[in-house]
C-alpha cells in the first residue's frame, strides 16, 4: 500500500493503536504485524514515513503500531510473552532484555544478527544486554548516554580554550573552574550511573557472573579506584553528598549560571534552557574524558532493543520489520529525527551535524550496560550503591563500605 496517510496523533491515548487510523488488513491475503513502541521513542512523522515506505515495499503486509507507556510496562510485556496472539515486535529497554529472556519466551535472533544485521558493528551497550547465554534476543535499536555539558563563558573566563582530553586534564581544569563564586562541576553524591563508567574505565564491574552465580564487585581494587576518582571530581563543586542528580534536578542547578559542568544526557538541555533561555548559545559538549587521550571514559548506555516473542502470530513478517527498523536507512532517519545515537559504530557519521548527538556517539562506542542478570532490577529497587557512595564521600572507610554494598548486591541477585 502506497502513500498511506496516518491521521491519528501519537499523543492521543496512552496506548494508541494505529489500526484505528485505517491500517487494519483489507482482505484475507493481508498480514498485520503488531508492533509495540514506547512513548517518545519515535515522532509521528517518522512513524508515518516508515509505515508508508514499508507497506509500499512489502505488498500484503500492514503495520499496526501501539504506543505504550514506560510505567508498568514490565508486567504488560511479561503477560504478552506468556499469552497468545500478542504483539509481534516489542521495544524494550536494553537492560530489560535479560528479565524477559528469563521467561524462555523470546525468539532467538542470533542467526539474523550475524547473517542479516551486521551484529559485529553494534554498540556494545545495546548488544551485550541483548545477548543472554550466548544467544542474541534483543536487536539494538537506538542509544543515548551521558556527556559533559559545559558553560562556555565560564570556561573562557578560566582561560580554558578546549575541552580536556584525559581525566588528569579534566581534574586540573575543573579545579581552575571551581573558584570566583562558580562551581567547577555540579556532581551529586549518588549519581551511580556516572560512577559505573569510572569503575568500568578502571577495569572493574558492578557485579560479576561466577559460573551462573552473580556477586557484587564494588570492593575490587579496580572498582575502588573508580570510586576514588569520583570522590576527587565530586569535591570540585558543591553537589550534595547524600542525594542523587534529581534531588534537586541538576539541570535546574546548572541553569542558575554559576556551574561550569554537569554530567548528563543532552536531553537535559531542554530543561536548562527552559529555566534560563539566556544559556541557549552558551552550552558546549564533550565526551566524559578517559584515562588516555583519544579514548573517552566508558559510559552507561541507555536505549532500546527490539525483541520478538516466541508466540508472535506473524513471526516471519516481524523479522523483516525488525531488519528494516534496525537497518542503515531507518537508523539514519531515526537518529536525525530524534537525536539518538544509531545502533552501529559505523553509523556515527550520520549525526555529525548535530553537536550534542555526535559527542554522545563518541562515548557510545565505549558504552556498557548494567550487569546482565534477570534480577538486576531488584538491585536497582533497593540500590545499595547510592548509600555506599554517600558513605565514602562523607569519610567512611571505602573498602568496608564497598564490601557491605557488594554483599547486598549479591543477596539481591541471588533471590
Amino acid at each position: 500500500m502506497k502513500n498511506r496517510s496516518l491521521a491519528c496523533p501519537l499523543a492521543a491515548a496512552t496506548a494508541l493503536t494505529l489500526a484505528g487510523c485505517g491500517l487494519m488488513p483489507g482482505g484475507d491475503q493481508d498480514r498485520t504485524v503488531s508492533v509495540w513502541l514506547m512513548r517518545d521513542s519515535v515522532s509521528e512523522d517518522f512513524l508515518k514515513r516508515f509505515t508508508a515506505a514499508y507497506e509500499s515495499e512489502h505488498p500484503g503486509v500492514r503495520l499496526r503500531f501501539t504506543i505504550q507507556e514506560w510505567t508498568g510496562i514490565g508486567k504488560k510485556v511479561t503477560e504478552a510473552l506468556q499469552g497468545g496472539g500478542g504483539p509481534d515486535v516489542i521495544e524494550v529497554g536494553n537492560t530489560q532484555v535479560a528479565q524477559y529472556a528469563d521467561t524462555d519466551k523470546l525468539y532467538d535472533l542470533t542467526l539474523e544478527s550475524v547473517r542479516d544485521l551486521g551484529g559485529e558493528k553494534w554498540l556494545p551497550g545495546l548488544a551485550e544486554p541483548g545477548r543472554i547465554g550466548g544467544s542474541q534476543y534483543g536487536i539494538p535499536w537506538y542509544a543515548a548516554n551521558r556527556v559533559v555539558i559545559y558553560h562556555k563563558d565560564l570556561f573562557a573566563a578560566a582561560g580554558i580554550t578546549e575541552p580536556p582530553a584525559t581525566r588528569e586534564e579534566w581534574l586540573d581544569d575543573t579545579g581552575r573552574l571551581n573558584r570566583n563564586g562558580s562551581q567547577g562541576i555540579y556532581l551529586a553524591g549518588q549519581d551511580w550511573y556516572t560512577l559505573a563508567g569510572f569503575i568500568w574505565d578502571e577495569g572493574g564491574e558492578l557485579a560479576v557472573d561466577k559460573g551462573g552465580e552473580w556477586a557484587g564487585a564494588l570492593d575490587s581494587p579496580a572498582a575502588l579506584r573508580g570510586m576514588d576518582f569520583y570522590k576527587d571530581l565530586q569535591s570540585l563543586g558543591s553537589g550534595p553528598k547524600n542525594a542523587d542528580e534529581q534531588t534537586p534536578p541538576q539541570a535546574e542547578v546548572f541553569a542558575k549560571g554559576d556551574v561550569a559542568q554537569i554530567i548528563a544526557t543532552p536531553s537535559a538541555v531542554a530543561a536548562i534552557t527552559k529555566a534560563n533561555p539566556g544559556l541557549k548559545d552558551k552550552l558546549g559538549f564533550f565526551p566524559i574524558p578517559g584515562k588516555k587521550a583519544g579514548q573517552p571514559c566508558a559510559v552507561f548506555t541507555g536505549g532500546s532493543d527490539l525483541i520478538i516473542p516466541e508466540n508472535a502470530p506473524e513471526r516471519t513478517a516481524a523479522l523483516d520489520v525488525v531488519k528494516a527498523l534496525a537497518g542503515e536507512k531507518w537508523q539514519t532517519e531515526l537518529a536525525r529525527a530524534m537525536n539518538y545515537v544509531p545502533n552501529k559504530t559505523t553509523l556515527s557519521s550520520v549525526v555529525e551535524g548535530q553537536e550534542a548527538t555526535a559527542v554522545m556517539a563518541v562515548g557510545a562506542a565505549r558504552g556498557r550496560a548494567t550487569p546482565n542478570s534477570p534480577q538486576w532490577a531488584d538491585v536497582e529497587a533497593a540500590n545499595p550503591i547510592k548509600p555506599y557512595m554517600s558513605a565514602v564521600l562523607l569519610g567512611d572507610d571505602p573498602k568496608a563500605a564497598a564490601e557491605h554494598a557488594s554483599e547486598q548486591i549479591t543477596q539481591a541477585l541471588a533471590e
